[in-house]
């Protein structure tokens, strides 16, 4: 796909009137969503791959986009899952030997639009004085794109999860994921493996994924930890997940308003002590709600890779990757459930341990793609878990 040598006029047209002029990057068409704001500054790959972005304009604070390219190995997901894509400035000649498209190229591929040359400082300002708001990409007139945009479904009343949830269970494998047929007795894991379990003889630990918007890293990171990983989808009922014999259960991150899926908090609340259980970001949001904790939306999120979240047992900080735009109350917990992490910007929930089933949780993601990689111990945390599991 060649490189355009000019770019029609688009408008970013946001609920409250607002009007940002660029250049149309991507497909030249019309897209709406929740717009939010990450500020990273590189792995945009992955915030274009990752589900929990499902629905939303994704505005990117860092200036320059696009310099390194696209590649093969950086998806997170099948394909792109944001609304659409917001940015300062993008690179058109990009430069790296993996890159095989440019950011425009990847975009056009998969019909999605975006918008370049618009001021992301002033974007991001607006959302953080007066919340995240629905907005709508569009190279037509701004007046057409704001009456469409009042009649549009809001982010928050669409169960997004359906959207971009596995059509049928597969495992994860070192070639990426693997189809397989319902029944415990298809989940035998026979090709080579490294890591702890491959080479000491003993059973790898077999974990289920419930995948509501999960990313591929977490997959790769418990395959490398020598699990055999099953991922299954959303509406996975509690008696099949617990029929393919799990050492443990991991509910994965996704997109959207916790409040929307009772039919998985139904799952979860099954689930909870029959074996171990670990809930990532929005995993982490339907155990509090399975438990009978609430949850309430943020006013603009934490999208970024530099968040400190304390460690309430040991007061270590920890700079954590984040995506979420909704948090658990913490007034509203049930006896047993504790606190055990929080963000040390806004004093919100960022974990929860409970004294006596064996799980926790983790608002942020401990699989950052992109972001830092020191939480990748919670995955060592949890295999402890598993492993010490006496049902």
């Amino acid at each position: 796909m060649a490189i355009r040598e000019t770019a029609p006029p688009a408008w970013l047209v946001l609920e409250d009137g607002s009007v940002h002029r660029g250049e149309s990057l991507g497909a030249e068409l019309s897209g709406y969503g929740e717009v939010v704001f990450n500020t990273s500054m590189t792995g945009y790959q992955e915030v274009l791959t990752d589900p929990s972005y499902a629905g939303q304009l994704v505005t990117l604070t860092y200036p320059l986009v696009g310099n390194y390219g696209i590649n093969p190995q950086d998806f997170e997901s099948s394909r792109i899952r944001v609304a659409g894509l917001i940015t300062r400035e993008h690179c058109d000649q990009p430069s790296h030997g993996r890159s095989d498209r440019t950011l425009d190229e990847f975009l056009r591929s998969q019909n999605i639009p975006g918008i370049s040359g618009v001021d992301t400082r002033a974007i991001t300002r607006r959302l953080r004085e007066h919340g995240v708001m629905m907005g709508m990409l569009t190279t037509e007139s701004p007046e057409t794109a704001l009456a469409r945009l009042a009649q549009m479904p809001r982010y928050d009343d669409q169960d997004l999860v359906r959207t971009v949830t596995a059509s049928e269970s597969y495992r994860w494998s070192a070639a990426g994921p693997q189809a397989v047929a319902a029944g415990s007795d298809t989940f035998a894991d026979t090709d080579a493996l490294a890591g702890a379990g491959a080479d000491s003889g003993q059973p790898r630990p077999r974990i289920v994924v419930a995948d509501v918007g999960l990313k591929y890293n977490i997959l790769r990171l418990l395959r490398e930890r020598g699990c055999e990983v099953i991922a299954v989808p959303a509406d996975t009922g509690a008696a099949d997940i617990l029929a393919m014999r799990p050492s443990g259960i991991l509910l994965s991150p996704g997109p959207g308003d916790p409040q929307l899926l009772d039919y998985v908090v139904d799952n979860v609340r099954q689930l909870l002590g029959r074996t171990p259980v670990m809930g990532i970001c929005l995993g982490h949001q339907l155990v509090a709600r399975a438990l009978g904790a609430d949850t309430f939306k943020l006013k603009f999120g934490h999208r970024g890779g530099n968040h400190p979240v304390q460690d309430l047992n040991t007061g270590r900080v920890y700079i954590t990757a984040q995506n979420h735009g909704f948090a658990v109350n913490p007034d509203t917990l049930p006896p047993g459930l504790e606190v055990s992490r929080i963000n040390l910007n806004d004093g919100t929930v960022e974990g929860l341990r409970h004294r006596d089933l064996p799980l926790f949780t983790i608002q942020y993601h401990s699989e950052a793609a992109p972001g830092p990689r020191d939480n990748e111990y919670i995955f060592d945390e949890f295999l402890e878990m598993v492993r010490d599991f006496n049902p």
